[in-house]
């Protein structure tokens, strides 16, 4: 793979944002996008286990079924056995030894390309499968499984020059360096259902930098991640550097983090399967090679705050986009509200206006604003907060669910008289808002109910005209949240703007879509060269006095 006859210092190509393509009526891309729509809802591919470039047919099947029509079977794949996971490990640390070796400008080239071809000829796949396979409309798509997933692809190669670039002081009398070193062993990345980008990203971050990995797709969003993982084997990621492992996540799980080859996690999930990893993780510290990096971004219960100066509509549509795109369904999603009283009757009226005129349906149908949640398990757990929101608070529009054709839960805006509310406090990931209403003069009271509410600190927004409130609350909000945004919703972080990442119960804020994260996958070894090394045991101070 290395090509070592290469002198030179190469320039990768500069990163930039992937433009967004607007799917107009009548335009190219639309109707390019709306047959491979159709042509994949008649396909039904068989998607199998990959380990050191092989596809093995295990025979134990599984289903990824399409959320708008939950009859509508999309793809059957493979599930992983124990002894799979076993052959991967053995695979990721074969393929290692030429990987790490390799010149970073030749790995980098792999992914380089991938994002091209997402760029061109498999734009319209990856949407399609992402539309189909995880409920989401042309645009939700489009910014995830086009233009972030290459996002990360070039910028990420571009951080990588950056940091492999910094290098300490050396001086005429030596040479000083820094080996970005992969880590030694196998990482283990675990992508979740709602995010086609975060499937491509987190198993890449760590190959970019030497790494080898067992990737865990989620089972809902199996379909965009098969053709993810077919997308980089054509972008020539060698056999063995990414092993795709679809099945049964306890027991992927359990044999990978057991394994003394582990060097890494890379998760996106939730908070208690993140703890659990973590638990896993701690109960065999003695079994590892060294201290595996553990890189989670888990859970939320993201907040919208509005001051008494802000402009009521641009609070109410940051509420409604912020909380009923892809179906709330986004770890930044906007869950609970802070409202004064002041405003709340406009921003509530125009709030439910909005909502009157947004279209819930199949995605395939792009006049739609919501689709479906991702399968029964969320449809029956938004079920039970809609009863509980009926119950206990007050609706004050949507409310209502459909499981005759697919798993549809409307948008919902709920209205809480105590801030300390189930519905105020609990992760819900579903189109639910539920708001609670302020007196003015209790400003600073709301700013550490946010601060306290939640276990979360992944997103927030604060929105106000007023300069000084603005810097007041994020200053109290300092620690609420690892992405703030002012006069803004609290979704939509764009790779190489925002940087992306929670503390608290939210995760290690490791930031995808930056620098920061690529340095958790390398461990640096300093080397020392001196030029005329020295001859003598003695030093000048024995000489005699």
């Amino acid at each position: 793979m290395s090509f070592s006859a290469f002198d030179g210092t190469r320039r990768i190509p500069p990163a930039i944002n992937e433009p967004i393509r607007a799917y107009a009526p009548g335009s190219p891309e639309k109707k390019s996008l709306k047959a491979r729509l159709a042509s994949m809802a008649s396909e039904q591919p068989e998607i199998p286990v990959v380990v050191g470039g092989k596809h093995i047919h295990t025979g134990d099947m599984g289903e990824a079924t399409m959320p708008c029509v939950h009859s509508h079977v999309l793809a059957k794949y493979h599930k992983a056995r124990v002894e799979d996971v076993s052959a991967a490990i053995a695979a990721a640390e074969s393929a290692q030894r030429d990987w790490a070796n390799t010149r970073w400008e030749d790995r980098a080239a792999v992914f380089l390309r991938a994002a091209e071809l997402l760029a061109t000829t498999h734009r319209d796949t990856l949407n399609a499968a992402t539309m189909l396979g995880q409920s989401k409309t042309v645009f939700q798509s489009e910014i995830d499984a086009a233009c972030e997933m290459i996002d990360f692809w070039r910028f990420n190669v571009q951080f990588a020059q950056d940091l492999y670039a910094e290098q300490p002081i050396s001086n005429a009398t030596m040479w000083n360096q820094l080996d970005y070193r992969p880590l030694e062993g196998f990482v283990y990345a675990v992508t979740p259902f709602n995010f086609t980008a975060i499937g491509g990203n987190l198993p890449t971050a760590p190959a970019l930098m030497g790494n080898t990995v067992l990737w865990k797709p989620a089972a809902s969003a199996m379909l965009s991640a098969w053709y993810t993982m077919q997308l980089l084997e054509a972008a020539g990621l060698p056999p063995g550097v990414i092993n795709f492992l679809p099945g049964d996540p306890v027991m992927i799980s359990e044999r990978a983090l057991t394994d003394p080859a582990l060097a890494g996690v890379h998760f996106t999930g939730s908070t208690g399967v993140f703890n659990g990893m973590w638990d896993t993780i701690g109960r065999n510290m003695g079994r590892y090679r060294g201290y595996p990096r553990i890189v989670g971004e888990t859970g939320g219960k993201d907040f919208i705050l509005a001051h008494a100066s802000a402009d009521p509509q641009v609070v109410a549509v940051a509420m409604v986009r912020g909380a009923f795109e892809y179906q709330g369904q986004k770890c930044s999603a906007a869950s609970r509200a802070y409202i004064p009283r002041s405003l709340w009757p406009e921003v509530r009226d125009r709030c439910v206006a909005m909502m009157a005129d947004m279209r819930m349906g199949d995605v395939r149908d792009f006049r739609n604003f919501t689709g479906a949640v991702i399968d029964e398990k969320a449809f029956n757990r938004n079920a039970k907060y809609l009863a509980m929101a009926k119950d206990s608070a007050k609706v004050l529009a949507g409310g209502g669910t459909d499981r005759s054709t697919g798993w549809f839960v409307e948008n919902t805006l709920v209205e809480a008289t105590d801030p300390s509310h189930t519905l105020m406090c609990e992760e819900i990931f579903g189109p639910i808002l539920t708001c609670h209403v302020y007196d003015d003069a209790k400003w600073d009271e709301t700013l550490k109910l946010v601060d306290t509410t939640s276990p979360y600190a992944l997103t927030g927004a604060i929105l106000a005209q007023d300069r000084s409130a603005l810097h007041h609350a994020a200053t109290v909000l300092r620690q609420a949240a690892g992405n703030l945004y002012l006069n803004d919703k609290c979704t939509g972080a764009v790779v190489g703007q925002q940087p992306f990442g929670g503390a608290r119960a939210s995760g290690t804020n490791d930031k995808a879509g930056s620098k920061l994260n690529l340095v958790r996958w390398v461990s640096a070894r300093n080397i020392k060269e001196t030029f005329s090394p020295p001859t003598d045991w003695r030093y000048p101070f024995l000489g005699e006095e």
